[in-house]
């Protein structure tokens, strides 16, 4: 049924944070996939070191080639890879793990702003190659992962108009706690909960830049779509064409409830079978050319 855009595993288990082990063997995402209705995923490699101890290439490539009827792989590189500079030759790392099949690139999760100079070096090198791209994003700079932006988006907005023939999949509570205008510029922090009375700059975003995608998974895209189910039926049905199913699975045993959402809209009348099969699976064949 579903076809998830971004999901995570290691090899081996290894540490984590403070000792305590995160992400999933291969074949425990496998379980996952077959608990949730996912016919297959792709997997995203994390590089940048903020949080996370950096993972390879080949390490996806290696488990989607053990699994090829499951998992599709992504190829990811830090904006500061290579000459840590801002014209860094970037494009023919990309070149090379697109022609040995990687479908795009993330989650690209760097602690810089998206106006720094090294990502839009980044961001130049996949319009030029080719790759749509996948980011997280954090309401800081220290402290956590995943590019920095101001309430509004206003350094994404300029990204998206910076780059028009870049597909830009956006993830992250930072932003989609934009779906609704905000209450408090705080209220980007975790997963705000109450109704949406106003939209917020991600939906004016999605009408106005062609190259701006969403990916639903992970806590922040379920609940940007939980806290308002009536504004979330309206939102889906509007961006159907842009947007995608995706768990985000880290730990094996992660709570996943957005495919349950998607199917409770559907099955309601709120969002027809055609935009559900746009959402659950179809968007990602074309965009990925899978």
């Amino acid at each position: 049924m579903f076809i998830d855009v971004h999901t995570h595993a290691y090899k081996r288990p290894y540490p984590g944070v403070d000792g305590k082990p995160v992400f999933s063997t291969p074949e425990q995402v496998i379980v996952r996939f077959d608990e949730l209705g996912i016919e297959k995923g792709c997997i995203l490699p994390i590089v940048n070191s903020e949080v996370y101890l950096p993972q390879s290439n080949e390490e996806i490539l290696e488990m989607c080639e053990k699994y090829p009827d499951r998992f599709i792989p992504f190829c990811n590189i830090d904006p500061r890879a290579i000459t840590n500079s801002v014209d860094a030759p970037l494009d023919y790392i990309l070149s090379y793990y697109k022609d040995l099949g990687c479908k795009g690139i993330g989650e690209v999760m760097p602690s810089m702003p998206f106006m720094h100079p090294k990502a839009r070096n980044l961001f130049k090198h996949c319009q030029s190659v080719g790759l749509p791209l996948t980011f997280d994003i954090s309401d800081r700079l220290d402290g956590d992962y995943g590019f920095y932006d101001e309430p509004g988006l206003p350094q994404l907005q300029d990204t998206l108009r910076s780059f028009p023939k870049l597909t830009i999949v956006c993830h992250g509570p930072a932003f989609w706690a934009e779906i609704g205008k905000l209450e408090l510029p705080g209220d980007r922090v975790g997963y705000p909960s109450y109704p949406i009375s106003e939209e917020g700059a991600v939906p004016k975003m999605m009408r106005r830049y062609e190259n701006m995608w969403c990916d639903l998974s992970a806590g922040s895209g379920y609940f940007a779509m939980a806290r308002d189910p009536e504004y979330a039926a309206a939102f889906l049905n509007e961006f159907a064409d842009k947007l995608m199913y995706g768990t985000d699975i880290c730990a094996h045993d992660q709570q996943i409830k957005i495919g349950s959402l998607l199917i409770e809209l559907r099955d309601s009348g709120k969002l027809s079978e055609e935009k559900f099969n746009k959402i659950a699976r179809e968007n990602a064949i074309r965009l990925y050319g899978l």
